[in-house]
C-alpha cells in the first residue's frame, strides 16, 4: 500500500510541475527568421504566433510566392522549434517517459 500512495504522490508532483511548464512555455518565446532576416516570426512556447516583421525590400508585386515561401520558412521553423523546447521540457519532468496527450 505504500508503494502505491508514494505512486500516487510522484504522480501528482508531475502533474503540479506539468501544469506550471504549461503556464510557463505560454510566456516563453522564439524569434525565427528566413531569407537571412527578411521574415521574423515570433513564436511563444505554447505555438502560438505573436509577430511576423517582413523587411519592406523584399515586398515585390512581381514575385510574391517568393515572399510566401520565407514567410511559410519561418513559420515552420518557429513551430519546429518551439515543439523542440516543449519535448526537451516535458522530458525533463517525466524522465524521458513519453506521456499521450501531453506533446
Amino acid at each position: 500500500m505504500r508503494g502505491m500512495n508514494d505512486m500516487l504522490r510522484q504522480a501528482q508532483l508531475m502533474q503540479r510541475k506539468m501544469t506550471a511548464l504549461q503556464d510557463d512555455l505560454g510566456n516563453r518565446s522564439l524569434e525565427v527568421t528566413s531569407g537571412g532576416g527578411m521574415v521574423t516570426v515570433t513564436c511563444t512556447g505554447k505555438q502560438e504566433i505573436t509577430s511576423i516583421k517582413i523587411d519592406p525590400s523584399v515586398v515585390d508585386p512581381n514575385d510574391v510566392d517568393m515572399l510566401q515561401d520565407l514567410v511559410m520558412t519561418a513559420v515552420n521553423e518557429a513551430v519546429r522549434q518551439t515543439k523542440a523546447m516543449v519535448e526537451k521540457e516535458m522530458s525533463a519532468i517525466t524522465g524521458g517517459l513519453r506521456v499521450p496527450g501531453l506533446i
